[in-house]
């Protein structure tokens, strides 16, 4: 659970970040900064500050940063039955790296004694890499496993996909919870 501290420092994480780089967001869009920490209660480390500009049935853009060496969990964006009982496609998306590095690491070819980045403390099975420099970017196709990390100096991340059913995501890691809680 996110204390509310954690909350306003992510946001205004993300905001000095955005700032430097020049992408400019409405105050409404500020109210909607989202810090996701998994539920693990070590944000700093296995977390996501994120902002959606659009999420409809047909396509989602969203703004993803990461502090250094903060990683989103492995998971994976599986086909499914939604809550009125029509079937969709898992979500398809294509990572934009905007400023900074990701080390991206999806199903393939891949060893764990040779990946770039750090090691997370959650469960991690998929070691193909991708590194990702500013304006540089990677198709995800649904049903793909998928993990990624910041570099050293963190990294902003363009996300454009189809829908965004963030509620159905499925984690290797059993104890992660991906929308997240904030104490009262």
């Amino acid at each position: 659970m996110l204390t509310k501290k954690q909350l306003t420092d992510g946001v205004e994480y993300v905001v000095e970040q955005f700032n430097n780089a020049g992408i400019v967001i409405t105050d409404k869009e500020k109210q909607n900064i989202e810090v996701a920490d998994f539920g693990l209660n070590m944000v700093q480390e296995v977390g996501l500050q994120l902002i959606t500009y659009v999420n409809t049935e047909k396509c989602c853009a969203k703004e993803m940063v990461l502090r250094p060496y903060q990683t989103c969990p492995e998971h994976i964006h599986k086909d499914g039955v939604d809550e009125n009982g029509v079937a969709y496609e898992g979500k398809e998306e294509t990572f934009r790296c905007r400023k900074g590095v990701c080390y991206l690491y999806v199903s393939g070819e891949g060893k764990k004694e040779d990946i770039k980045a750090k090691l997370p403390p959650t469960a991690v099975t998929v070691f193909h890499e991708v590194v990702l420099h500013a304006g540089e970017q990677y198709t995800l196709y649904p049903n793909t496993w998928h993990w990624f990390q910041a570099g050293s100096e963190g990294a902003i991340i363009s996300e454009f996909s189809t829908k965004s059913r963030d509620e159905s995501d499925v984690f290797t890691d059993e104890r992660i919870s991906r929308l997240p809680e904030v104490e009262e």
